[in-house]
């Protein structure tokens, strides 16, 4: 039997382009995402490629939500083999104006999520129990350093960093590794909202913070989902059997630590 992939986050960006990069490579994926209807097309879309493909509706940000999509995922493939935490979301401003709510929806959204999801996933998918797993947690660079005017989504990476560290370390016996893979800038359509954000902020085109952006990329663009899904499809073989409690980037040169 395929080994099972759960992606969060899968009907866009970079959780679509895993979806799509582990199913061609033999994966079963079970897709999750807020809206019903876009994980039904994704579904479709994968089947449509010959990959093994369902999902359901979730929000990551509720126990609940998880719990029983964590549920239907093993009523329909039985495992998980792969965990696959993309799912989040950015916000931010300058500190003296934020929001409450809004910084604990950036924090329960990317971080408290990927607590959430891996609890579940581990304690109930068979990872453990068959001494092979791959937990792989979209970070970000912005998880190991600071970006201006985006003080919750920073802290939230930062969060999510320790936490692979550590859940790494506690399960490195088991046959389970733990990993973060931490884009930069990466063309989805969640950059198209972030640079909208900045534009505002500045009071400048999208396109000159565009410019911006990619001036401090070494590289001299923005990455593309397909190149991140690719270190995630990596870390899930069993040539990186000896990779966990890492933060890798994938970023064009943006961080090199």
């Amino acid at each position: 039997m395929s080994k099972v992939a759960f992606v969060t986050g899968s009907t866009s960006g970079i959780g679509l382009a895993c979806a799509e990069t582990l199913g061609r490579q033999g994966f079963a994926v079970f897709g999750v995402a807020r809206s019903a209807e876009n994980v039904a097309s994704v579904t479709k879309q994968l089947r449509e490629e010959g990959i093994t493909a369902d999902g359901c509706a979730c929000d990551v940000s509720t126990t609940e939500s998880v719990q029983e999509a964590v549920g239907k995922a093993l009523e329909t493939f039985g495992r998980i083999d792969v965990l696959v935490n993309n799912a989040g979301t950015s916000g931010g401003g300058e500190i003296h104006k934020l929001e409450e709510s809004l910084w604990l929806n950036v924090i329960n959204t990317n971080l408290n999520s990927v607590f959430r999801v891996t609890h579940e996933v581990v304690k109930r998918g068979g990872m453990l129990e068959r001494g092979w797993g791959r937990v792989i947690s979209i970070a970000s660079t912005g998880g190991k350093q600071g970006v201006i005017y985006a003080s919750p989504y920073s802290a939230s990476k930062h969060g999510v960093v320790g936490f692979t560290k550590a859940v790494g370390l506690e399960l490195a016996k088991t046959g389970v590794t733990v990993n973060a893979v931490c884009p930069g800038y990466v063309e989805t359509p969640m950059a198209t909202r972030v640079r909208q954000g900045y534009a505002m902020h500045w009071g400048v085109t999208e396109e000159i913070v565009l410019d911006r952006f990619e001036a401090k990329i070494p590289l001299g663009r923005y990455s593309t989902p397909e190149e991140v899904a690719g270190l995630v499809a990596y870390l899930t073989t069993d040539t990186a059997a000896s990779i966990t409690a890492q933060a890798i980037n994938v970023c064009g040169g943006l961080g090199n630590y």
